[in-house]
């Protein structure tokens, strides 16, 4: 079980996490490219922090679980502050690498894949008789790539109440298979998150006696 002192510290990792993610929101809401495509980028950031607040005394994650939502937060507030289209490291590699769009939505993606998996999983393991590690993986990767299917339906259904407005919330950038690529990097995000930190995972819950 955790110790009483390795508690306090998680308390405090965590306490600077969520310190630090709400300073990166602050920042990304000064002056964005698009006021309409920032608000919509950063609610799931709102969400999450408002979420994963209210149920840290009733259900707390494992570090790497909280770290892998820092990570997806910092790339949310950073594409809704320039526009997944227009971020500069995106259009850096672009124009040095000769690409033909800036690639950053796809790490968005990616990331949409990768971090509901390790949330998802241990849901899965900490709430469910799921033990099986085929069933876990291929249960966890379906969750997933449905998450990004939901996520795709309502970019489409913002797209169709928005009119033009929502072009840059969409990115799309003239790609007509974007949609499609959004959807399989959650679900190779997914696949992959499980597939490199399942171990790590499991000793951090194992180290809780949470599994």
């Amino acid at each position: 079980m955790t110790s009483t002192t390795g508690i306090a510290g998680a308390n405090r990792v965590n306490a600077a996490l969520l310190f630090v993610t709400v300073g990166v929101l602050v920042w990304s809401g000064i002056g964005p490219h698009d006021r309409l495509t920032w608000a919509l980028e950063v609610l799931p950031v709102v969400v999450a922090i408002a979420l994963l607040a209210s149920t840290y005394r009733r259900f707390r994650f494992t570090q790497l679980a909280y770290a892998a939502v820092f990570v997806h937060c910092v790339i949310l507030c950073i594409g809704g502050h320039w526009t997944y289209s227009e971020v500069p490291i995106g259009n850096w590699l672009r124009d040095a690498w000769g690409l033909s769009r800036n690639h950053y939505d796809r790490l968005g993606h990616f990331a949409q894949g990768f971090v509901p998996a390790i949330l998802t999983r241990e849901i899965y393991l900490r709430k469910t008789p799921l033990k099986s590690k085929g069933w876990l993986f291929f249960t966890v990767s379906g969750v997933c790539l449905a998450f990004s299917a939901a996520f795709e339906f309502n970019e489409w259904w913002v797209a169709v109440a928005a009119g033009g407005d929502a072009d840059a919330y969409l990115a799309t950038q003239g790609d007509q298979w974007d949609t499609q690529w959004d959807m399989f990097l959650a679900l190779c995000g997914a696949m992959i998150a499980q597939l490199s930190l399942g171990r790590i995972h499991d000793r951090q819950l194992r180290a809780r006696g949470l599994i």
